[in-house]
């Protein structure tokens, strides 16, 4: 089972957990060990999961996005 993440971890861990648990039911399409690594594929895969999971999926997904999809021009910032 999938350790408890909380607010306090790095966003990339929260995405990994959060993949984790809604992969069967928003991500049951790819590939087991499938994680996003380009900031359009966590965006594709936070829309799946707001769009095909609960009300909590929706609140987790909306809670991470700003986090991967704010742009900056410095090459440093991922």
């Amino acid at each position: 089972m999938a350790s408890v993440i909380d607010d306090a971890d790095p966003p990339s861990a929260r995405l990994r957990h959060l993949v984790d648990e809604y992969r069967t039911t928003c991500l049951w399409y790819l590939r087991e060990d499938y994680y996003p690594e380009t900031a359009e594929e966590v965006l594709r895969v936070l829309d799946a999961i707001s769009r095909h999971g609960d009300v909590t999926a929706f609140r987790k997904a909306a809670a991470l996005r700003p986090w991967f999809s704010r742009t900056s021009s410095s090459p440093s910032v991922a």
